[in-house]
């Protein structure tokens, strides 16, 4: 029950910090993505590395971070690339069509797409039926973005 609620806490938290200009994961009103990890590093890098504050770019109302001016450049040369799916939110959480927050080492890179998920047994949940839970959260996703951007 304890973890259920610490959950929904958090959940909240991000419902909240949702961007107003679309639907993206941000951290309130500093509308910074990722929780500032460089998203282009978890392609080059294997991993999750903090970006620099003063490396930024804007996309779609959020901004990213980077940890390098190369990683900037080429997130602004094709942001569709390197931007993580759903927003940013919980992928197993869009394909329940739902927005549940995200822990950082849940990453995964699949078919060259970003996704993270609420936690690691989440993850497993997701990757369990991976293709039926992307095309799931795919299906969702519009609608959600329409409910819940503002």
């Amino acid at each position: 029950m304890k973890n259920i609620l610490k959950y929904l806490a958090a959940f909240m938290l991000f419902i909240a910090s949702v961007n107003a200009e679309s639907l993206v994961n941000v951290a309130g009103a500093s509308g910074i993505a990722v929780g500032g990890y460089d998203t282009v590093a978890f392609f080059t890098a294997g991993a999750p590395v903090h970006g620099d504050p003063s490396i930024s770019a804007k996309h779609e109302g959020a901004t990213y971070i980077f940890s390098s001016k190369e990683n900037q450049k080429k997130f602004k040369a094709n942001p569709e690339s390197y931007v993580p799916q759903c927003g940013g939110f919980c992928a197993y959480g869009v394909s329940v069509n739902a927005l549940f927050p995200v822990d950082i080492n849940t990453w995964q890179i699949r078919n060259g797409k970003l996704y993270f998920n609420l936690n690691p047994k989440i993850l497993k949940v997701f990757n369990g039926d991976f293709d039926k839970n992307v095309a799931k959260a795919q299906k969702n996703w519009p609608k959600l973005v329409a409910k819940n951007a503002k």
